[in-house]
């Protein structure tokens, strides 16, 4: 009886020991490092707020024209084919 005793308390006490003593240094002091890089990593320009020759784009009335074209083309689904052909397009 004695014996059953001390098992569990020796385990307790080890168990103590253990959280007094820091088991993972080198992922706490690593912690996070991967996620900084990777942040880091994304930024391509980061002077590119204080240029003040933006980079050259469509103008107005040509963009307005591919945007209306675009919505135009995306308005209405496309016809559902019939069952009854099978391997036979019937589309446009």
């Amino acid at each position: 009886m004695r014996h059953l005793l001390s098992l569990p308390l020796a385990c307790m006490l080890a168990s103590c020991a253990l959280q007094l003593t820091p088991t993972t240094p080198r992922w706490d002091r690593d912690f996070g490092i991967v996620t900084r890089v990777t942040l880091a990593q994304q930024a391509v320009d980061a002077d590119a707020g204080r240029n003040r020759d933006p980079a050259a784009g469509m103008n107005g009335r040509a963009a307005h024209a591919a945007y209306e074209r675009y919505q135009k083309a995306n308005s209405e689904p496309p016809a559902q084919p019939s069952a009854f052909t099978i391997g036979v397009s019937g589309t446009k």
